[in-house]
């Protein structure tokens, strides 16, 4: 997928309050190797590098582009590396986790396979967004549906994939708690955002869920699913003023010692 930083950082303050509130759910503790994993444009993963300055901090992004715009963020203990979530190597004290983990199937295994680069007496911190259930996402499936040819087959949340990987918190709270987990939160809040109708939903979703069905077309199909996906928008939206309210599920837990 071909990430764009600028039309992600379009909505900056809206995307980066889950953020904020799971970094408040991380204990202090004396962290000496931290990973951020798809760390974006890696404002987050400064932050926990100046909040940790005795630790080591990683961000692992797969999208050179926003890695091109996370290099720009310098520390003595930060440092950032192209790569695969499902090819995480080492041991860490605090494995992060922003709006990432969405993108990869089957939560239960994924973190089972996280849990085993933690170290005891480190904490697993993840936020993902529930929205897979909205309106929004509902049409684009169905306009993926209708551009089967162009894409390949491809839907994210259709058939050839299946339903979304995102999990409640309480089936979070149990998976964790099977794995040996202590010290679990996990909770599910909304974010209210404000959008200037169907359009503006097309901007937000834009810099998102539409990624990878924008990456899987040439410019003309390109613009044609676009129009296809605002035309279903409109019919769904015809007001010039949408509550988008933005789900997400956030959880921390830690690895006894």
């Amino acid at each position: 997928m071909t990430w764009n930083p600028d039309q992600y950082h379009r909505f900056k303050d809206a995307r980066s309050a889950p953020a904020r509130d799971l970094q408040a759910m991380i204990p202090e503790k004396p962290y000496r190797e931290i990973v951020d994993l798809g760390c974006g444009t890696g404002e987050q993963t400064a932050q926990l590098a100046a909040r940790f300055p005795a630790a080591r901090v990683l961000g692992v992004d797969s999208s050179p582009e926003m890695l091109a715009r996370a290099r720009q963020h310098s520390a003595p203990n930060l440092r950032f590396e192209e790569g695969n979530i499902l090819d995480l190597d080492g041991e860490f004290d605090l494995i992060y986790s922003n709006a990432a983990l969405q993108w990869l199937p089957d939560h239960g295994a994924l973190l089972a396979r996280l849990w085993g680069s933690l170290r005891p007496g480190g904490m697993l911190a993840v936020q993902v967004p529930a929205n897979h259930n909205h309106a929004s996402h509902r049409l684009l499936s169905e306009t993926a549906d209708e551009f089967s040819a162009e894409l390949g087959g491809f839907t994210r949340f259709g058939p050839a994939h299946g339903s979304s990987p995102v999990l409640t918190p309480a089936a979070y709270a149990e998976t964790l708690d099977a794995l040996g987990a202590g010290e679990i939160t996990a909770i599910s809040k909304v974010y209210p955002v404000v959008l200037s109708g169907a359009a503006g939903l097309l901007e937000w979703t834009r810099g998102t869920a539409l990624v990878p069905y924008l990456s899987r077309l040439d410019g003309g199909d390109a613009r044609r699913f676009e129009a296809a996906y605002l035309q279903k928008l409109s019919d769904a939206f015809p007001g010039e003023r949408v509550f988008y309210a933005f789900t997400r599920v956030l959880f921390v837990a830690e690895r006894p010692a």
